[in-house]
């Protein structure tokens, strides 16, 4: 098969072609396809975890809770989406290697910073300099999917909180006059009915986060960004048994197609969940349906 595949007389025909497009590392940008899908199937929940308890946090009125989830969101919200990216993967991976420091090498007498440089004992490296590639390629995802998580969190922190406060003050004073604690009117009245109105702004962030997975390239993941360039550039026959031009173009028109199905999609998708959510509920949306029926 490799010989037929490299045989000089099928140059440029849909067999070369099929038989370029299955090489090894083509099966490497198709699994990225599957490592973009599972950084959005976990960074999306994880993102509302930390945008729910920073929006419940805005409304304490605990002081000092307020406090800190209001900053959290500004925080966040006021400075460049890029800089956040490229700097909670060196600060988590700081941190995290300062904690197994402290545990690890409690004898260790030397600064942990000397000068411009993290010094921290071998035992305490995160991950070990020993340790297989897919360890690795996993603890930088993890990263990621952190950094993402928190990043978005912030956004999804402000939608919930607006759409906290759209549910209407009368129905929590009518839960606290029939007896419920404010714990009660929380989670029985104002959660419930807060989603219907946080699913528009959820379904935006929900794009940006899908349009902002390429960002995966730029913290050392291989991701379709990453594999479209690598393997789009120009190709010699002293490196290989594909030789061709710059096909970047082909195969970043590739990923533009691929990113519009799949928020095409997501469009269909958000929308269903959207007549779901609005059935029976006294919104514009609810009205529309009443109406139709």
């Amino acid at each position: 098969m490799f010989s037929f595949c490299t045989d000089p007389s099928i140059l440029d025909t849909p067999a070369w072609m099929a038989c370029y497009l299955t090489t090894g590392k083509h099966m490497a940008i198709y699994w990225s396809v599957g490592t973009v899908l599972l950084l959005l199937a976990i960074t999306a929940p994880v993102a509302l975890a930390f945008g729910f308890a920073g929006a419940a946090a805005a409304r304490s009125r605990f002081l000092p809770l307020s406090l800190l989830g209001r900053g959290y969101v500004a925080i966040v919200r006021g400075v460049p989406d890029i800089a956040f990216f490229l700097f909670f993967v060196i600060a988590l991976d700081q941190f995290f290697e300062w904690i197994r420091h402290e545990v690890k090498c409690p004898d260790w007498d030397q600064p942990i910073r000397q000068g411009n440089d993290f010094v921290v004992c071998a035992a305490a490296k995160l991950p070990q300099g020993n340790s297989a590639q897919w360890i690795h390629e996993t603890y930088g995802f993890f990263l990621a999917v952190l950094t993402f998580a928190i990043v978005f969190g912030a956004f999804a922190a402000n939608v919930l909180y607006g759409a906290m406060r759209a549910v209407p003050r009368a129905q929590l004073e009518t839960a606290e006059a029939y007896g419920m604690s404010q714990r009660q009117c929380f989670w029985r009245i104002l959660v419930p009915q807060m989603w219907v109105f946080a699913l528009p702004g959820l379904s935006n962030l929900w794009m940006v986060l899908i349009k902002a997975t390429p960002l995966l390239f730029l913290l050392g993941v291989e991701d379709i960004v990453y594999w479209a360039r690598e393997l789009g550039g120009s190709k010699t026959p002293r490196f290989t048994d594909y030789p061709h031009g710059d096909w970047r173009m082909w195969y970043f028109l590739g990923l533009l197609v691929f990113y519009l199905a799949f928020t095409r999609v997501s469009e269909v998708a958000l929308d269903r969940i959207m007549k779901r959510l609005t059935k029976g509920q006294a919104t514009t949306g609810g009205e529309a349906q009443r109406k139709t029926a």
